[in-house]
C-alpha cells in the first residue's frame, strides 16, 4: 500500500459519532430480525459508503454464522470494527444493541409486574399464544439453505441431527447446548477433515458447562443462562428459547409459562437482535438490574470474538473443521428452534389462546406475512377478549 493510499484510507474512515450514529440508527429501526439486520448493514457499509467490499462483508456475514450466538449482532460489531478499530466496535457494537434493550426493558416493566393493568394481561396473552408460530416460520426458512450446504453423503446425517434437536428442545431444554455440541462433534468426526481440534470441539465446552452448577444466588444464576444464550448456543434467535424456558419457568421460577410467552413476543416486536429476549428474562429475575447483567452477559462473548479474532474471519470461512462442525451444529439449532414450538404451545391455558395460535400459523404460513405485524394482530386480539371479559391466563 502507497503512503498515498494509506493516508486517503484513513481520511474517508468515519469518525466515532458516525459510527455512533449509524449503529444506532440501525439499531432503532432494525425490526424483523437478523435478515433486516443484514440488509441494513449491507446497504450502510458496502453500498452507501463503501467502507467495505461485497466479497470482505459475505466474508464476515459466512464467518459469523459459524460462531456460536447472536451472527448478525457479530457482523454488526465486526463491520464497526473494520471501519474504526476496536473502539468502533466497541462504540457501534453498544449504538446497535442500546435502543432494543431499553426498549425491551420498559416493556417488561409493563407487561412482567405482579399486577399489570387487564388490556396489558390480554394483549401480552394474545401475542404470546402466536409465538410457537413464529417460531415454526424461523425454523422452516432456515431449512432450504442448510440442506443445500449438505452434501448428498451426509443428507442421511442431516436429518438425524435435524430430529435430535427438535427432541431436545421440546423435552430437555436446559442440556440442548450439550446436543447441539455433540451433533457438531459428531459430525466433524464423521467427515474428517483433520483431526487436530476435533476432540476440542465438543470437549471444551464442558467445564464451562460445569460452572452452571457451582455456586448460588440469582445473580450469579442469571448470569450463567445468559450465558449459555451467548456462548453456547449456535443458530442465535429462536435456538435459545427452549434454552431459557427451561431455567426461567421450569428451574429457577422467575416467571410463569404465560410471562415467558409474553417475554419472546416483546423480544420479536422490539427493533436489534432477538437474544434480547434474554434481557426480558433477568428483568424477570431481579428486575432492571438483572436485565442489565443478562444483556451484558449474552453479549460480551460477540465483542470478544470479534476483537480477538476478527483478523482471521477471512480464513475461519474455509476452515474445513469449524465447516464440518457447523454441518451437525446447524440443522441441529434448525431442529431446535422448531422443536421449542412444543414447549411454547403447551405453555398455554385457555381455548381462545389456541385459535390464536391457529390463525397466527395461517398468516405466517401460508399468507407469509410479516412476524411484527402478526404478533401485533394476536396482541390485539387478546386485548379485545380482556375488555369483553375474556378468561385470561393466571
Amino acid at each position: 500500500m502507497t503512503p498515498q493510499t494509506h493516508t486517503a484510507e484513513v481520511a474517508a474512515r468515519p469518525g466515532l459519532l458516525t459510527v455512533v450514529r449509524e449503529w444506532g440508527r440501525i439499531g432503532c429501526v432494525g425490526f424483523g430480525g437478523p435478515p433486516t439486520h443484514i440488509r441494513l448493514l449491507r446497504d450502510l457499509c458496502v453500498q452507501r459508503r463503501q467502507w467495505l467490499d461485497a466479497a470482505e462483508f459475505e466474508d464476515a456475514l459466512a464467518a459469523c454464522n459459524l460462531l456460536p450466538g447472536p451472527a448478525s449482532t457479530q457482523l454488526a460489531i465486526f463491520c464497526a470494527w473494520r471501519v474504526r478499530g476496536s473502539r468502533g466496535a466497541l462504540a457501534g457494537g453498544a449504538a446497535f444493541i442500546l435502543p432494543g434493550l431499553v426498549l425491551i426493558l420498559a416493556l417488561a416493566a409493563l407487561f412482567l409486574s405482579g399486577s399489570p393493568p387487564l388490556w396489558v394481561k390480554g394483549a401480552g396473552a394474545g401475542a404470546g399464544a402466536a409465538v410457537a408460530a413464529v417460531a415454526v416460520q424461523a425454523g422452516g426458512g432456515l431449512i432450504p439453505a442448510s440442506w443445500h450446504r449438505a452434501q448428498d453423503a451426509s443428507r442421511a446425517r442431516w436429518l438425524v441431527w435435524l430430529a435430535a434437536g427438535a427432541a431436545a428442545a421440546a423435552s430437555i431444554g436446559p442440556w440442548l447446548v450439550l446436543v447441539l455440541l455433540g451433533c457438531g462433534a459428531a459430525e466433524l468426526a464423521a467427515q474428517r477433515p483433520g483431526r487436530d481440534g476435533a476432540a476440542a470441539a465438543g470437549v471444551a465446552p464442558v467445564p464451562l458447562l460445569a460452572v452452571g452448577a457451582i455456586g448460588g444466588g440469582v445473580a450469579l444464576s442469571v448470569a450463567w443462562v445468559a450465558f449459555k444464550v451467548g456462548a453456547l448456543s449456535y443458530g442465535g434467535g429462536f435456538v435459545i428459547i427452549p434454552l431459557m424456558q427451561a431455567d426461567a419457568v421450569g428451574h429457577y421460577h422467575w416467571m410463569t409459562g404465560g410471562q415467558f410467552l409474553n417475554a419472546v413476543a416483546l423480544g420479536q416486536i422490539t427493533p436489534g437482535p432477538v437474544v434480547q429476549t434474554v434481557a426480558a428474562v433477568g428483568y424477570a429475575a431481579a428486575g432492571v438490574a438483572g436485565g442489565l447483567l443478562a444483556a451484558f452477559v449474552a453479549f460480551s462473548p460477540s465483542f470478544a470474538f470479534v476483537l480477538l479474532g476478527a483478523r482471521h474471519f477471512g480464513r475461519l470461512r474455509g476452515d474445513q473443521r469449524a465447516g464440518a462442525f457447523l454441518g451437525g451444529a446447524g440443522p441441529a439449532a434448525i431442529g431446535a428452534i422448531l422443536g421449542s414450538a412444543i414447549p411454547l404451545a403447551r405453555a398455554l391455558t385457555e381455548p381462545w389462546q389456541f385459535a390464536v395460535l391457529a390463525a397466527a400459523a395461517i398468516v405466517l404460513l401460508l399468507l407469509r406475512r410479516g412476524v411484527v405485524l402478526t404478533l401485533l394482530a394476536a396482541g390485539t386480539a387478546g386485548l379485545l377478549v380482556a375488555v369483553a371479559g375474556g378468561p385470561l391466563p393466571h
